[in-house]
């Protein structure tokens, strides 16, 4: 019975060992093939994201660098603001008050970091519509406790 368990276990460790190894292995694999080999090349250009169906979503970003290409797998969020594009991040303030000669409310953003080394605009100014409505809470009690 002791040479049983005693064996069971060396198994146990040796398939941990193989197990461990492999994932090693494939995760060195994956990293070489991101940094896509050593470059001599350090002033890499990439363009925009282009999405593969329609406007969002997952597509490929293209970098070149002298007369060597490279391709990278990018996203697109489908929420993204198409006048400023998805590569410039900006920091943007409070929404102002809603004017009503236009119907829309205005925030101003300041540009916080650009991706992909993207021509980005240093301000830029967004709007939205107005509420149709502003709600209004009621201070009455609802559900609340026991009433006595």
């Amino acid at each position: 019975m002791r040479g049983l368990f005693s064996t069971v276990v060396v198994l146990l460790l040796a398939l941990m060992m193989v197990t461990t190894e492999a994932g090693k292995n494939k995760k060195e694999k994956g990293a070489k093939g991101a940094k896509g080999g050593t470059s001599d090349c350090a002033e890499w250009r990439y363009g925009n994201c282009a999405p593969s169906n329609g406007d969002c979503g997952v597509g490929v970003r293209e970098g070149t660098c002298n007369d060597q290409t490279r391709k990278l797998k990018c996203k697109v969020p489908c929420n993204w603001k198409k006048d400023f594009g998805a590569d410039c991040k900006y920091k943007f303030g409070t929404w102002g008050e809603c004017d009503a000669a236009t119907g829309s409310k205005n925030r101003s953003g300041t540009l916080k970091k650009a991706l992909y080394n993207a021509e980005c605009l240093p301000t830029i100014q967004v709007s939205k519509p107005c509420p149709a409505k502003t709600k209004t809470k009621t201070k009455g009690k609802k559900g609340r406790g026991k009433e006595n």
